[in-house]
């Protein structure tokens, strides 16, 4: 395994995030999410290989993956060794001053600790002055409930004028970025990534697989997340036909090396300069596949051959408005 560090934190984190999406109660918010004991022998395994950075958010299958994942980690390893991070926005409030001091409380006794390393904002709020979330933001962390900050999906913009909301006031500005990054969507490198390197904030992008679409070569498959996940659909099926192409490509360079599709997807991710790819792994096979991904050296004509065949896509990540209360399944494809 490899090591880097999060912004300008002193925070070490693995150079693969487990995604704790695919963790929780199966109905409470995805039909293919895994119970506590198949949770549990995924996130052991995932200590096994050396990864030691994982994601998650209060909503994810209503409070139980923050639960299996808290109950798994204090079974095999020390509060120490684990960089945890978790999310805040899907709850009522959003991110108004006393919507986090509420929700970070709940987190914490979900994932059995008294601090988190990461606290991530979901998405930009539309509702609250970005002020009031900075300022409530940085109380958490100057209270030791938080050890740092990091952003998710939004408009450059945005994320720009609360990083100088807080540099302004001599709050905590956010040290990672964890937006919708993979080969199949790339409309960030125009604004919010360079954004976040000249800020010197880490990525770790969510969805770095595609939903599976960049670990096989047939776009979908006959598995229950393949069947059930209509998230996946509406992010990725209306442009198939274009990317489609990309996906074959990867598939090519996977033969030509000998590795897996996953492993190509995942390398291309630490060329481009991401931190810590976020990996939502339901079988612990998976996690060897990314972890051999260390192994592989793509060069610059491979990149641009991965690259050539993309066009533009529509947003897909950051919102334009705040949604109604109560959804969280963002970007559903419902048939």
């Amino acid at each position: 395994m490899e090591y880097t560090t999060l912004g300008q934190t002193d925070i070490n984190v693995s150079k693969l995030c487990v995604g704790a999406m695919s963790f929780g109660q199966a109905g409470t918010m995805h039909d293919w999410t895994l119970d506590a004991d198949q949770s549990e022998q995924v996130i052991a395994h995932a200590l096994d290989l050396g990864i030691n950075f994982f994601d998650t958010a209060n909503v994810y299958s209503a409070g139980t993956s923050e639960e299996y994942l808290g109950r798994a980690l204090k079974q095999h390893t020390t509060r120490d060794k684990v960089v945890l991070a978790s999310k805040v926005y899907f709850n009522p409030g959003r991110l108004s001053k006393e919507a986090i001091n509420r929700e970070i409380d709940g987190t914490l006794v979900r994932l059995g600790t008294d601090y988190l390393d990461l606290y991530i904002i979901h998405r930009f709020d539309y509702d609250t002055p970005i002020e009031e979330t900075m300022e409530a933001l940085d109380g958490l962390v100057k209270a030791g409930k938080v050890r740092a900050l990091g952003a998710s999906a939004m408009y450059g913009y945005q994320f720009y004028n609360m990083q100088l909301a807080a540099r302004d006031h001599g709050w905590t500005p956010f040290s990672t970025m964890e937006d919708h990054y993979n080969l199949l969507y790339r409309e960030d490198e125009h604004e919010l990534i360079p954004i976040c390197k000249q800020m010197d904030v880490s990525l770790m992008p969510y969805s770095a697989l595609a939903a599976g679409r960049l670990a096989r070569p047939e776009w979908t498959t006959s598995t229950k997340r393949s069947q059930t996940d209509q998230v996946a659909m509406g992010k990725y099926d209306h442009t198939k036909q274009f990317d489609v192409k990309i996906t074959q490509r990867v598939h090519e360079l996977a033969d030509k090396y000998q590795v897996s599709m996953s492993q190509i997807a995942i390398a291309w991710q630490w060329v481009k300069g991401v931190a810590s790819p976020i990996i939502g792994a339901t079988k612990a096979k998976y996690l060897d596949e990314a972890a051999q991904a260390f192994e592989v050296q793509l060069t610059p004509a491979d990149i641009n051959y991965l690259e050539e065949p993309y066009v533009p896509h529509k947003i897909i990540g950051a919102i334009d408005h705040n949604p109604a209360e109560g959804v969280v399944l963002l970007d559903s494809d419902k048939k």
